[in-house]
């Protein structure tokens, strides 16, 4: 395993009218706040995870 740190780049496509207060929060969590915001977080399955709770409003960038 390299000592660099692999991270991933998250976009909010989707705005947040409509959906669920928890998945409200867990865009907030990733640092998210506007429509097309983006953020370059580090890789891990905590970060996966919510990612995929979001499947629906964000996008992950390479």
């Amino acid at each position: 395993m390299s000592t660099a740190e692999k991270t991933i780049k998250v976009r909010l496509v989707r705005g947040l009218r409509g959906c669920q207060q928890r998945h409200r929060l867990s865009v907030k969590a990733l640092g998210l706040s506007k429509l097309n915001d983006v953020r370059e977080l580090r890789d891990s399955p905590q970060v996966r995870g919510l990612i995929n709770q979001l499947h629906y409003l964000v996008r992950v960038e390479a």
